[in-house]
């Protein structure tokens, strides 16, 4: 039995926050509500724009770390609609968190100094694109002026 991890690269992804809605501190962290403005994702059998529906329903946790709770709604080039939906973790150290977290930063830091994982699944009704509802990915993200940026792979 095979147990290694492999991938396929799906596409790159950019997507734009609007300002954060701050719920605050609840028994379960702070909570963050970051709305999608917009956003462009492209690769080798998908392309398209994110709406302006959505969001990331982060929670900032008691140690630091953020948790990612991301609905948002994708428009293919072809005009089919893709739910995407997903969690994951971004860890930033401490010296660095309030650079990294400035989406307004013309000059952001590196993916490669925070760690920035999610886990998207999609859902969507359009023939052409039934693939996407049978896999798992991995997307590895960085902060961006304005918002984020994922390389995202299906996991083979």
């Amino acid at each position: 039995m095979d147990m290694e991890l492999r991938g396929t690269w799906l596409y790159d992804a950019r997507i734009d926050l609007g300002t954060p809605i701050m719920v605050g501190p609840t028994p379960e962290g702070v909570r963050a509500i970051f709305p999608v403005t917009g956003g462009s994702l492209e690769g080798p059998r998908l392309k398209g724009r994110f709406l302006p529906q959505g969001g990331d329903w982060a929670r900032i946790r008691g140690d630091g770390s953020i948790v990612l709770d991301v609905r948002a709604l994708v428009e293919t080039d072809d005009g089919a609609l893709i739910h995407v939906t997903y969690g994951g973790r971004l860890v930033i150290p401490a010296d660095i968190q309030a650079q990294v977290l400035d989406l307004t930063n013309p000059d952001p830091l590196p993916g490669d100094r925070y760690y920035f994982r999610t886990l998207p699944l999609f859902e969507t009704a359009s023939p052409a694109h039934a693939w996407l509802n049978g896999i798992c990915a991995v997307g590895i993200g960085r902060l961006v002026t304005g918002g984020v940026a994922y390389r995202v792979f299906a996991v083979d």
